[in-house]
């Protein structure tokens, strides 16, 4: 027997008894497991590195751990919500909207399945705009006394990272407890010196995943992509903008880029700390935070938004952002509007799309005219296909980039958040959504999509069955790969 011949025979081994483990240990769902067997069979070595890479589960490894949660009063407050939806006494505040009272299995589930406290004393401001977003960021920054705590999944060095990290330097050498959380994925041009002076200013920075050996990261395909923002315990931030120049419309192959981002005020401000703390104990290994009244205040808002902080992640045995999704288009009686940059959806969510369509609810969807992911963009058009023969209307965005991840259902219920519609988002990525009961910021959402559908392309049936072969083979290729993109 030859050298060669050995390798090939060990190859094969490895490769049967990987396929078992996909088949018979991960438990995924059928084409994903389908898709990694033809990978691994087809491309025998590299599929074997790939899925190294890509294809591990993380189920059944609890990540997310702080035992200071109970001090919170968090579990008993779930626990009692929960007992009073299901016996139909809940204590909804005298000025809890239609909306809110209207969705009790929604803010159950979340409940039941992801401990989303509902909080009805919120204030939502909503922003569109990179410019006014971080306009606004920077004024609470610096009117901070107290803590800041940053997460992004990208975070550039360039004119907007520089100008954050400066004003966060400023503030921690102030006294203010500064903390920052970014994904090593995400922003994996970042060099330790970027942070120099805000480590010497007293702050402290730690990397999600971050790779154990150069240029070799296993825990690649598992990124946090939550981007939230808490300024002492009064005022957080939650949505789609990252920190780079591109994000204010400034990078010439993207040009305005179009996003939602919220900034909150009220209790949900305890869900959100709630969420970074756990993010930052499970990065960091020496500074840890430990719980503190100062990062919990008594909330004295006169709000009156309903919403839940719900998260997901590939620890978590539910898809619970997606199952949100698919709960909200199942309830609409009359419209469901989406604004997603790639639209990848699992046979579950396509399936509850096409039945709304098919039921005369009124589908708007709007997706970009431009790839910043190639194979995404192609397996995108592909499944809009589907939902244009099911009678969904389409828009292509053509005033640049659109980044915003947003549902709205009957004008009343919406969801806004880091999440994606596609398998990634579902399953991949740790991602945090808001989802909100208010008949205002869903009019306020609703009339933002409609000055964007002033400046898009109507995607019509006919013009989408008119696409040249070439686009119907690439579109045939990436939806192949979808499951695994």
């Amino acid at each position: 027997m030859t050298l060669t011949s050995a390798l090939l025979g060990l190859v094969l081994i490895v490769n049967i008894l990987l396929a078992i483990f996909v088949i018979f240990r991960e438990r995924r769902d059928p084409s994903s497991t389908w898709a990694w067997l033809l990978v691994l069979f087809f491309i025998p070595l590299l599929g074997f590195i790939l899925y190294l890479l890509f294809g591990q589960n993380l189920s059944r490894h609890p990540m997310f751990q702080w035992e200071d949660r109970k001090k919170i009063g968090i579990e008993k407050l779930i626990t009692a919500q929960i007992n009073d939806l299901k016996e139909n006494l809940f204590p909804f505040r005298s000025q809890a909207t239609t909306a809110t009272r209207n969705n009790r299995d929604l803010i159950y589930m979340h409940l039941f399945n992801n401990d989303a406290v509902l909080t009805e004393d919120n204030i939502v401001d909503l922003f569109t705009d990179g410019k006014e977003k971080f306009n606004q960021l920077f004024k609470d920054i610096e009117a901070a006394t107290d803590h800041i705590h940053i997460q992004y999944y990208i975070i550039k060095n360039d004119n907007l990272g520089s100008k954050l990290i400066n004003a966060l330097t400023k503030k921690a050498l102030e006294g203010v407890k500064v903390r920052v959380l970014y994904d090593d994925l995400g922003s994996r041009r970042l060099r330790k010196r970027f942070f120099k002076g805000l480590h010497e200013a007293g702050g402290r920075v730690e990397v999600f995943f971050p790779s154990k050996l150069p240029l070799l990261n296993f825990r690649l395909n598992f990124r946090n992509h939550r981007k939230l923002v808490i300024i002492d315990g009064k005022i957080g931030y939650i949505g789609g903008f990252n920190v780079g120049d591109e994000y204010l419309g400034l990078d010439p192959k993207f040009g305005y880029w179009r996003d939602t981002h919220l900034r909150i005020q009220g209790t949900a401000l305890h869900a959100i700390q709630t969420r970074f703390i756990l993010d930052w104990n499970q990065a960091s290994t020496t500074h840890s935070i430990t719980y503190h009244p100062r990062y919990f205040p008594k909330c004295d808002s006169s709000g009156s938004v309903g919403l839940q902080i719900v998260t997901s992640g590939p620890d978590s045995e539910w898809e619970q952002i997606k199952n949100g999704y698919i709960k909200m288009i199942l309830s609409a009686k009359s419209s469901v509007i989406i604004q997603t940059p790639y639209f990848i959806p699992d046979a579950s969510l396509l399936d509850a799309l096409r039945i709304a369509c098919l039921s005369g609810i009124d589908v708007k969807i709007m997706i970009p005219n431009k790839p910043d992911h190639i194979f995404v963009y192609w397996a995108t058009l592909s499944y809009i296909g589907e939902l244009l023969k099911a009678g969904a209307s389409v828009y292509i965005y053509e005033n640049g980039f659109i980044h915003a991840k947003t549902i709205i259902v009957d004008e009343q219920i919406c969801s806004v958040g880091t999440a994606n519609i596609d398998v990634r988002s579902f399953k991949l990525n740790f991602e945090v959504n808001a989802f909100l009961y208010d008949e205002d910021i869903a009019r306020k959402l609703t009339d933002a999509f409609n000055e964007d559908v002033l400046l898009s392309d109507t995607l019509t049936l006919s013009k989408y069955e008119k696409r040249p072969r070439k686009v119907r083979f690439k579109e045939s290729i990436s939806r192949l790969l979808s499951p695994i993109l």
